[in-house]
């Protein structure tokens, strides 16, 4: 599929992989209008309110329509939450901030910025998810919230990809497992990484532009792996 956006929307970019998407789009597609938002950049943006993610998808696609939607938003722990290694671990707090972050929030962002994704030509809209969504691939047990937050989230992209598909036959709207990346989400849980599987934020934004510029609207409502594998559900 050729691949060229001309406006793009960058949710979650003060994060690691954010930031290098930010970093790299720029250089990739110069000619490119990018709107980069965060609790902290230039674009401000409050995600728990919806008038606030409302006003950043309209101001996004004010002059043109979105071609490329990035959403890097994601929590795997903070100061005091740590990924449950039993049932005795369980509690409704890290239940409901981490479902916060890793489903509403990109279910909210996808209520409104899809709208707004181009018709007249292949736009794509990609939500970060991770492997460890996939109840077929769960061997090992644990992080119960963090696991259940994600395939929630892959539940909603592929409902979203259908509900699209219907208006808007060549929109694409997938989840990206980046693999492990270099990043304060991951520097707790790095002892236990094979070689060479440790990515650099920069590595997995690249991985990530590889396989949109090789994907197609069939593909819509899958999950992706770095390697451009499918993570099954």
């Amino acid at each position: 599929m050729s691949f060229n956006p001309e406006n793009i929307a960058i949710l979650g970019a003060s994060g690691a992989i954010g930031s290098a998407f930010t970093k790299r789009l720029p250089e990739k597609y110069p000619h490119a209008s990018i709107f980069a938002f965060s609790r902290n950049r230039q674009h401000r943006i409050d995600y728990s309110h919806e008038e606030s993610l409302d006003e950043a998808a309209e101001l996004s696609a004010k002059e043109k329509p979105l071609d490329l939607i990035i959403v890097a938003n994601g929590i795997l722990h903070d100061e005091g939450l740590m990924p449950e290694k039993s049932l005795r671990d369980v509690s409704a707090e890290k239940f409901q901030r981490i479902f916060e972050v890793n489903t509403i929030t990109p279910a909210l962002i996808a209520k409104y910025f899809l709208p707004k994704l181009n018709k007249e030509k292949p736009s794509i809209f990609v939500a970060l998810s991770a492997r460890v969504g996939s109840i077929s691939d769960n061997q090992l047990g644990g992080w119960y919230a963090y696991r259940a937050s994600k395939s929630a989230l892959n539940m909603i992209i592929k409902n979203a990809a259908i509900e699209v598909g219907r208006r808007n036959k060549k929109a694409i709207v997938i989840g990206f497992h980046p693999g492990t990346v270099d990043s304060a989400l991951s520097r707790p849980f790095q002892g236990n990484i094979a070689n060479g599987k440790l990515f650099t934020p920069e590595y997995s934004a690249e991985r990530l532009l590889i396989i949109m510029e090789n994907i197609s609207p069939a593909q819509t409502g899958k999950c992706f792996a770095w390697d451009g594998k499918e993570v099954l559900p």
